[in-house]
């Protein structure tokens, strides 16, 4: 079991890790919540059946919103990093990917979740459904919403989506 874990550790890390980022905008916080979900997946890791990136995902889905729910959060972002280069230095398309993650930002966890979910890690609306506990017809909403709603804050082009 331990050399299980292990190896998926080892080889989902990373993917993971950028998971978390795509959902939380920061990169300490993101490894705060994979770390937890691994810690949880730890404790449940006997009873995981299949594939465990189905469950290490809803894990993570599932600690990020309850860490939004908290009134209040122990570590504050700062408004601007320190020492960080003008933004108008940026290539077009560092600009572009910015301006999508921000945009990501403003939308709503689950609606977020269901983007990340679905384009980065590249799972069915089927799969997402179940790694969110939800209707396949709630994820269906869900990402027309959301893809609606970057559409006109952004003016961005998704791909498949026009």
């Amino acid at each position: 079991m331990h050399e299980q874990f292990d190896a998926y550790v080892a080889a989902r890390y990373e993917r993971l890790k950028h998971t978390a980022y795509l959902l939380t905008g920061n990169r300490a916080t993101a490894e705060d919540l994979v770390q937890t979900a691994l810690a949880k997946a730890w404790v449940a890791w006997k009873r995981i059946e299949g594939d465990p990136d189905r469950y290490v995902h809803r894990i993570i889905v599932n600690t990020h919103t309850s860490w939004w729910r908290r009134k209040w959060r122990a570590e504050l972002p700062a408004p601007q990093l320190p020492d960080r280069a003008d933004p108008r230095d940026f290539t077009n398309e560092v600009g572009r990917w910015q301006e999508l993650r921000e945009a990501v930002a403003g939308l709503s966890d689950r609606q977020r979740a269901i983007i990340v979910l679905h384009y980065y890690e590249e799972l069915t609306l089927m799969q997402c459904a179940d790694a969110l506990g939800c209707s396949l017809g709630t994820v269906k909403t869900q990402l027309t919403r959301a893809l609606k709603r970057l559409r006109v804050q952004s003016e961005l082009q998704i791909e498949g989506t026009k």
